[in-house]
């Protein structure tokens, strides 16, 4: 089993002089579950390299037991530090393709051609296609096989409004995911702000937020498990 986890580039949180990234616990408890489960795990992003850390994500009160794990793990860090370039990677050598989030990929990924192309490609290709907290906003302009967006009538999650303004940050934000996906035709629904949700629609599974990353994980792997219908 091959997993490709998608990270963004972004460092810049708009105007506000502010660093942002990807949210480490998106990242670190997707990955133990696939590790345990005995995945190859790649790490890819737009520019390859090390991909920028929301430098909030690593304050003492967001770290958890998985965060702490990755950052003395010298293999996941090592891979971290030498993410691909998402230009050099095929949905042809995954089995899931799935997305932390953090603010980052909002401005990036949201726009970035190759990881459109991944998304539309790897769907099509009925690949297990999962995205995390803000990362579903990247299905923005991501079109299903027959030209409409892909979270068309299809049953999607993400950060909500409330939780963005929670957070401060609605006005500093390209776009709020809750309302990208609702105006795309996603049939959008959410769980209490703060606490796990995450829903499946086929092979498309979306996690509303870092407290979701781990069980987005852990149905992509049920999903991918199941038998073809």
């Amino acid at each position: 089993m091959k997993v490709l986890m998608v990270l963004t580039s972004h460092d810049t949180l708009g105007n506000t002089g502010k660093k942002t990234g990807f949210w480490i616990e998106e990242l670190a408890a997707p990955y133990y579950v696939f590790k345990n489960a005995g995945a190859e795990i790649t790490l890819a992003s737009p520019k390859g390299g090390r991909p920028p850390l929301d430098p909030k994500s690593n304050e003492p009160d967001f770290q958890t037991d998985d965060t702490r794990r990755f950052e003395a793990d010298a293999t996941a860090m090592g891979t971290l530090g030498n993410t691909v370039k998402l230009a050099d990677v095929s949905h042809d050598d995954y089995d899931i393709v799935f997305y932390p989030g953090g603010h980052g990929p909002l401005w990036d990924l949201t726009e970035d051609r190759n990881s459109v192309a991944l998304l539309e490609s790897a769907y099509a290709a009925g690949k297990v296609v999962a995205l995390v907290c803000h990362a579903p906003g990247v299905l923005r302009d991501v079109k299903a096989p027959d030209g409409t967006p892909l979270v068309a009538g299809k049953k999607v999650t993400g950060f909500t409004n409330s939780e963005e303004a929670g957070v401060g940050l609605t006005d500093v934000v390209p776009y709020l995911v809750e309302d990208v996906l609702k105006e795309k035709g996603g049939l959008y629904s959410a769980g209490d702000d703060w606490g796990m949700y995450v829903v499946a629609e086929g092979k498309l599974i979306t996690g509303q937020n870092p407290a979701s990353s781990k069980e987005t994980a852990i149905l992509a792997l049920a999903t991918l498990a199941q038998p073809p219908k």
